[in-house]
């Protein structure tokens, strides 16, 4: 997508999408992106920066055991890379060399934008971006990768004072698809204090990044998630109600759809904890019966059968 043609279609934003902030300043030259979370996601997110955008990272995680995880994956990421002769040796080394992993967040001080990309727990993102509103710089985009959660809640954790936007006006959510890596499609949604600026800056990097922007409203769900996960909800369902048999469920979506995954197999790539977290979110803030989490989803959670990321869920692995 173009930029002319980016800029016209946010010129034509529905009138959930009016932004608020009149916070103005000039166009952000992104030099060093933070993450913080180093899972599937955050780790995609930073690759990614540090391939495409070539753009020095700081890998964020209160884990050392997750960074530790997090960057030998992102070695064996760019190890295949190059013996699919998709890159060569020089630049994974110059990607790897642009990572710095940290267990400290105060390290972001000196980014000019972050992006979080914890579990899908309100109350750590909320304690997240109140010390980020601290910490980093003031010209900084807060955003987050929220596959669910209201933009503009997390952005009022960054004020006491709801009257003040100078930090709110900075948060937006970039939510990535996963693989971050694979996946081209990226999400934008503003919150109600959210400055054209931040909105603005959030394109332009995510298509630094080499990914395709869609901007939607501060709505349970968003766009993606609005339509991806009671597809989900609903083979799980099927699935529990004996309508049809796991390879069933997965080969009529597949051959009849042309996707290149089932329902069930999608969301054991997911994590069925992050398909439950979304449907409870969309149960939760719609109050629509439609959305209530299968009861299956959630035994499977309590079993720890989450999917890929476990060894088990409708699949072993």
């Amino acid at each position: 997508m173009s930029s002319i043609t980016l800029t016209r279609y946010v010129l034509r934003l529905p009138s959930q999408l009016r932004l608020f902030s009149t916070t103005c300043r000039r166009s952000l030259e992104v030099r060093r992106l933070g993450v913080i979370g180093a899972g599937q996601m955050g780790l995609g997110i930073a690759l990614v920066a540090a391939q495409r955008a070539q753009v020095p990272v700081t890998l964020v995680d209160s884990s050392p055991k997750s960074l530790e995880k997090g960057m030998t994956f992102a070695e064996k990421l760019l190890a295949k890379d190059v013996s699919k002769q998709r890159i060569t040796q020089e630049q994974a080394d110059a990607a790897r060399a642009l990572l710095t992993p940290t267990t400290s967040i105060e390290n972001l001080s000196e980014a000019d934008f972050v992006i979080e990309a914890v579990p899908e727990i309100p109350s750590l993102k909320f304690d997240i971006f109140s010390k980020l509103a601290q910490i980093c710089p003031k010209h900084a985009i807060l955003a987050t990768n929220t596959s669910s959660i209201s933009i503009t809640r997390i952005a009022a954790s960054t004020t006491q004072d709801p009257r003040d936007t100078t930090n709110s006006s900075r948060v937006v959510s970039t939510h990535f698809m996963n693989p971050v890596p694979i996946q081209k499609g990226v999400e934008i949604i503003s919150g109600l204090q959210t400055s054209k600026e931040t909105l603005d800056a959030a394109v332009a990097f995510c298509q630094r990044m080499g990914k395709i922007a869609s901007v939607s409203a501060d709505s349970p769900g968003f766009l993606a998630n609005r339509i991806l996960m009671p597809y989900i909800n609903e083979a799980i369902i099927c699935l529990d109600t004996s309508v049809g048999d796991r390879d069933s469920i997965d080969a009529i979506m597949k051959n009849g759809t042309n996707v290149p995954m089932g329902p069930l197999q999608l969301a054991d790539f997911i994590g069925l904890d992050t398909c439950l977290a979304i449907m409870k979110v969309l149960h939760e803030e719609t109050g629509d019966s439609k959305y209530r989490p299968s009861i299956l989803l959630r035994n499977m959670v309590d079993a720890g059968w989450l999917g890929k990321k476990s060894g088990k869920g409708f699949y072993d692995y």
